[in-house]
Parts: structure tokens; sequence; C-alpha cells
């Protein structure tokens, strides 16, 4: 008997050189370079077998191998227990992570059953009975993993005032386990509504699973890729804060996304056909009649296992799933602005204060419905509250330069403040210059400068200034520089004097002259 079983198609050659070409079993040994005692084995086998020449020839490799090598099946009149198969098979996918392996389920079939099948036949029977399962369960979806993400054109609703047909689109979203579904109508496929379905498809689960597997939409893939695809900023920011992981199908790979493909071929079945005679008026009324039929798909027994949807995702992927966090996700837009000269990024059309030494820096800017973030390389620099104010301007302290914080230190109060150390009159200059600007702002710069003045006289000449400047009404920092530059603010004022007598002369005439 030959050690090692030849190739079969060397075996055939064998029988092609004896009874084809009449060779002697040395000769045909030489040719296929092995031993005379092997050429004899497979000649008895066939003779044994009655397989000829020219039969050979007809016969496929398996047709010649079972004749050749005939199994041989010795009934046993032993009864061994059956193994509960669809039990092994949860528990190796349940317990994947540990490694649990088909030798470990059988030694714990044969120390409750002694009896039982060897570990050959008992590997042998449950790998006959899981090649009989549908497709589905074929897949090996890790429990609480993955939900797969896709569209298909949904059913349209008649817009009451025009009579016209809006067209919707279906999302639906499917556990890779349990192929537990969900599914809801909306307007478009665009960000938005994207990111609000699958927030609503979380809620509904009641969990979240470790990775989400959309199809390359623009909403969720910026930049398709069958390596590297690049997701949408906003999609990404979504998925890390429900802890999740984003991995899209490959571009032209239907299989990535099977689950998917399946559950739209399902969801037409159960929703649309359902609903197609029915007409709806608005969004709300389509998506109240989708989720009927949704409770409905996911609690009738499937025709193989005989468990619901729900049920398997009960027992499957919800405890294996992440929690759902307790804030929902706060859909938010993402922008890249430059910093202009002013250490401000303009956001529609409303600017924001940055830190001023970002000045012509490119920032990620994420955008809500309530506050505004600037960030730079991944760290955030500036947040402020949303302002719906066109052309207006939200600036904080201490994004200021040093210079323009003192600068924004400065108010009326205090000026009018400063200048009554003064004097009074030195404070009721700066008040009525304060007071003849459009804005109180556009008299700083004077009202400093006339409170510099101190500086270089005394103060005595400088009150005495300004009330000579309040007299001629000349309030401005000019006329008090002019002043004590020439210093009239020493002089005697001739209206506190009195008026000097007119001298005698005859071309004076006086008051006398008109009598």
């Amino acid at each position: 008997m030959a050690n090692r079983r030849l190739p079969m198609r060397k075996i055939k050659e064998v029988l092609r050189l004896k009874y084809g070409c009449g060779l002697s079993a040395r000769e045909t040994a030489r040719s296929c370079q092995v031993s005379r005692s092997t050429v004899a084995e497979y000649l008895m086998r066939a003779k044994a077998a009655g397989i000829s020449w020219p039969e050979a020839v007809e016969l496929t490799d398996t047709g010649i191998e079972e004749r050749l090598f005939p199994v041989q099946v010795i009934p046993s009149s032993v009864k061994r227990p059956e193994p509960d198969y669809e039990y092994i098979y949860n528990e190796l996918r349940k317990y994947r992570k540990f490694n649990l392996t088909l030798i470990q389920v059988w030694l714990e079939y044969k120390e409750e059953y002694p009896n039982g099948y060897q570990y050959s036949q008992f590997c042998d029977r449950y790998r006959r009975w899981k090649g009989r399962l549908d497709y589905y369960m074929r897949q090996e979806h890790r429990y609480g993993e993955k939900v797969f993400i896709d569209y298909c054109d949904g059913l349209s609703i008649v817009d009451p005032a025009t009579g016209e047909l809006i067209l919707t689109q279906l999302f639906l979203a499917v556990w890779g386990a349990s192929n537990y579904t969900y599914a809801d109508a909306t307007l478009s496929q665009t960000l938005p509504e994207w990111i609000g379905s699958h927030r609503r498809a979380l809620e509904y689960f009641g969990c979240v699973p470790r990775v989400l597997v959309p199809d390359n939409l623009k909403s969720g893939v910026s930049k398709a890729c069958r390596y590297e695809p690049e997701l949408n900023p906003t999609y990404a920011d979504m998925a890390e804060h429900y802890s999740c992981a984003v991995i899209p199908a490959r571009p032209r790979k239907p299989r990535d996304k099977a689950k998917a493909e399946a559950g739209v071929l399902i969801a037409q079945r159960w929703i649309l056909a359902v609903l197609r005679k029915r007409t709806f008026y608005s969004l709300a009324e389509l998506n109240a009649a989708i989720r009927e039929c949704l409770e409905i798909l996911n609690t009738r027994p499937m025709r193989r296992l005989k468990k619901s949807r729900r049920e398997l995702f009960e027992s499957m992927d919800r405890p294996s799933a992440l929690p759902v966090p307790l804030r929902p996700y706060e859909y938010a837009e993402w922008l890249k602005a430059r910093v202009g000269f002013n250490y401000h990024v303009e956001v529609d059309r409303h600017s924001y204060s940055v830190p001023f030494h970002l000045l012509h820096e490119k920032l990620d800017i994420r955008l809500t419905a309530t506050t505004i973030e600037a960030f730079r390389k991944g760290e955030r620099v500036a947040a402020h509250a949303r302002s719906y104010v066109k052309g207006g301007y939200t600036t904080l302290r201490e994004h200021m330069p040093p210079e323009h914080r003192a600068y924004a230190e400065w108010s009326p109060s205090r000026f009018i403040n400063w200048a009554g150390k003064t004097g009074t009159s030195t404070a009721q200059l700066v008040k009525k210059v304060l007071a003849g600007r459009s804005y109180p702002e556009q008299a700083y710069k004077a009202c400093m400068g006339i409170i510099h003045l101190g500086q270089h006289y005394e103060p005595e000449r400088v009150e005495a200034a300004a009330e000579r400047a309040l007299k001629y009404n000349a309030c401005s920092y000019r006329s008090m520089k002019a002043i004590l530059a020439s210093g009239l603010d020493k002089q005697l004022d001739s209206r506190e004097t009195g008026q000097m007598s007119l001298p005698l002369h005859q071309n004076i005439r006086g008051k006398e002259y008109y009598q």
C-alpha cells in the first residue's frame, strides 16, 4: 500500500501509460517517477473498481477518487445525543473575544454526554448544519458591533397647498448580528437630514454600535477612497460624541454593506409595498405610518430562525452595545475661516474674537445653533455664544492685545472722574467734549489729551484754563493747549473787572448827542 496518496492527475497518468500505451509496470513507474509498488497498488485498485482507461478519460477526478478509495461506512447501533447546533453557533459568536473554539464546546458536550459524538464527527455535523443557514446568518458579525446605513427612494407626500407630489428618501439602519431595523423618511439626503436620522435611529435602538458602516454618500464621506475615505467633519464629530467609529463601505463593493442592501429589499417589501396605496400630506404622517410597519417587521418571527429581529437584538446586540449618552448630539457644521487683521473671524456675517496672536491663521470653526467654537490644530482657542446680529462684533477682553485692552477699559464716566481730580471746571469741560460727539468713543483721545496737560502745567493753571474755555465755549483740547501756552489763564477777564471810562475826545459824542 502506498504511504501517501498521489495527486489524481498522476493516478490518471499511471492508468493511461499502462492501459492506453501498453507500458509495463516498471516502465510506468520510471515515467511517473514513483515506485513499482505504488503503480501496482493503483492498478490493483482500478481492477477492483472495474475502471479501464477509456472509461477513466470520461470520469471526473472526484468520480475516480470515489471508486478507487470508497469510504466504508460501518452502521452504528448506538444512539448518540445530537448537539444543540444553534446554541453552539451563538456561543462561538458571543465569546469570540475569549477565543472560544469548537474543541472547548465539544469538551463541554462530552462532559454532559459521555457517549456523544467524537470530535471529528461533532465538527463535521456542526459545519453541515451551519452550511444550511440562510445568507444573513452566515455573515459573521460580532454582537453589538456594526450597524449598516443606506438610503433608497421612498414614498411621495402630497403638498396640501398645491397638490404637488414630493418624493421622499427612506433612511435605513440595520444591525449586523440581529438584523434589527430602523427606518424613517426625509425630504433629502443632505447633511442635516443625515445626522438627524442617525440620532433618531440611535434613540430608537436605545444603544450605540461600536461601528457605523455607511455608503459613500457625500453627506457622510467627503472624499471616497477604497483605503482611506475622508469623513465629513460633522459626521466624524457625531461619531465622536457617541463614542463609535465610522468605517465606510468601499466604493463599488456591495458585499461590504450586504446587510444594508438586504435591509433595503426587506423595507421595500414590508414598509413601502404595504403603504403604497395610502396618501400622505406631511412627513410626520408618513413617518408615523412607517413606525407602525417597522414594529410589525421587527416583531415577526423570521422563517429560518423562528425568532423575531427584536428577540435577537435583545439577546445578541443590546448586551454588547454601547450606552446612549445622556445628552443627544447637537447638530454642528464645520467651516474654515481666516483670522482678520482685527483678530476676529467672520462666521455667518458676524465677527467673533480669537486670541490676537493668531492673526492671519486659518482656523476650524464648529458652528451650532447656540455656540461657535474655534479650533487650531485640534485645540480649542475660542468659544462664544452664537449671535445672529448681521455685521456685529462679539469680543472678549482676554483676546485683545494689551494696548487695546487698556483702551477697552475707558468709559465716559471714567474720564469725567479722572478730570474731576484736577477741578470742577476741568470735569465739566471733559463732559462737554464727550457730549459734543455722536459717539463718546470719538472724544476719548481729546479727553486724554486734556487730562495729560496736567503733566506739563500746575493743576491750578489747568483748572483756570478750563474755566476760561467754558466761558468762551472753546471746549476742545487745542483751545486748552493754546490758552495755557499763551498764558491767558493768568490774565484777568475784562468782564470781571468792569468797563473802563472812555477818555474825552471830540470824535466821541456820547449819549447826550442823540437827545
